[in-house]
């Protein structure tokens, strides 16, 4: 069973990772959950320790940065609303 979920990236990534998804005849979703499905089927002691792939350079820009800092719900939900004026 399929479910929703809202996630926030740069908009430069997006645009380059729908790019790849439609060159590739695959739907975004369906990538990131392949993605997603590939980080989490072995068992990663960091993020560094993480296979980085080829694609990675052609939907990425620059050094990465994982943003590891958590925010509160309030201020997520006020981060949202702030996007979509």
């Amino acid at each position: 069973m399929d479910a929703k979920i809202t996630l926030s990236f740069d908009e430069t990534v997006i645009k380059k990772a729908k790019s790849y998804a439609e060159n590739n005849n695959i739907s975004l979703s369906r990538l990131t959950e392949f993605l997603l499905r590939k980080v989490t089927s072995n068992s990663y002691q960091s993020l560094e320790d993480l296979p980085i792939s080829d694609w990675v350079s052609i939907v990425a820009e620059g050094e990465v940065e994982y943003q590891t800092k958590t925010k509160k719900n309030k201020d997520l939900k006020a981060e949202y609303f702030k996007s979509k004026k």
